[in-house]
């Protein structure tokens, strides 16, 4: 019983002797690490690219964030850096290392945070993800991997390209009044488009579109209702100097109607508007000709 007992404490001391062996290679390895992110940060900053490239092991891959090239190799490594600093000379970088994690003896993945900074371009921060591996007692990179974040535009963003039509538009002509008002909603998430058509002197119709971004289609499209009753719903296209705008609707008395609206901004001050392809359920219809509205 007693030579049992003596195995096992010589079993549980060996053990931890084998442990604490593990942890102390493991802090020394990690502070190689992070004195080669240091190196490396180094490098960057002094605009030598061979000296950044023998941070890469012999056969590490590189994959260049702004043109989206992939190279092997340090020789390809290195000429990829000396074409970014030769059209940014004056890129810096600040690198802050966040966790090291061992995933054998001679590899491990290191987590943190890269800064770049250029001159006159608010700092561009991103996560990444690096592979380090051990080659002849040193630690060399062998993959990177950007952690950014996508960034979705805002809907004002997507709908910013109709920003000029904010404000108040007429058209006086011998045959109509065209009057027009557009604003953006709360949060400039949507605008907002007012409109009155009046022919000799007297009010033919009014109504309101709201023109908004659809994440889901990935497209503008727009919403109208007038006081005649009538709704439809429109895909917005930028094609040429012009909008054209699809709408599908529904008549007072039921039947479905179409037509192609099409828009353009002539200036600041002026656009055009024409409407081709009409129909009412199985009717085609006269195109409507291209008048001008100004600024009013």
């Amino acid at each position: 019983m007693k030579r049992i007992l003596f195995l096992l404490v010589m079993v549980t001391a060996s053990t931890a002797s084998v442990l604490q062996a593990q942890q102390s290679h493991q802090s020394a390895d990690e502070a190689d690490i992070r004195a080669a992110a240091t190196s490396y940060v180094e490098a960057f900053n002094k605009r030598d690219p061979q000296a950044v490239a023998e941070h890469w092991s012999p056969d590490a891959v590189y994959l260049n964030r702004t043109t989206g090239e992939e190279v092997s190799g340090r020789e390809a490594i290195a000429e990829q850096f000396a074409t970014l600093f030769e059209g940014q000379p004056d890129l810096k970088m600040e690198v802050d290392v966040e966790s090291i994690q061992f995933v054998s003896p001679n590899v491990a993945v290191e987590q943190g945070v890269v800064t770049v900074l250029a001159p006159n371009a608010e700092p561009e921060v991103t996560e990444y993800s690096a592979v380090n591996v051990k080659r002849d007692g040193k630690w060399l990179l062998d993959r990177l991997t950007d952690k950014t974040k996508e960034v979705i535009p805002t809907h004002y963003e997507q709908l910013k390209p109709l920003e000029w039509m904010v404000g108040s538009w007429i058209n006086e002509s011998e045959d109509a009044d065209v009057e027009l008002e557009c604003s953006w909603s709360a949060n400039k998430n949507f605008l907002t488009r007012a409109f009155k058509i009046s022919i000799d002197d007297q009010l033919d119709f009014s109504g309101v579109q709201i023109i908004g971004w659809d994440p889901a289609a990935k497209a503008i499209r727009s919403w109208t209702f007038d006081s005649n009753g009538c709704f439809a719903e429109g895909n917005w296209k930028f094609q040429g100097d012009r909008w054209f705008i699809s709408n599908h609707g529904v008549l007072p008395d039921g039947r479905t109607a179409s037509m192609i609206n099409v828009l353009k901004q002539v200036d600041d001050q002026s656009l055009t508007w024409q409407t081709i392809e009409r129909s009412a359920g199985d009717e085609l219809l006269p195109n409507i000709d291209e008048i001008e509205i100004v600024r009013r």
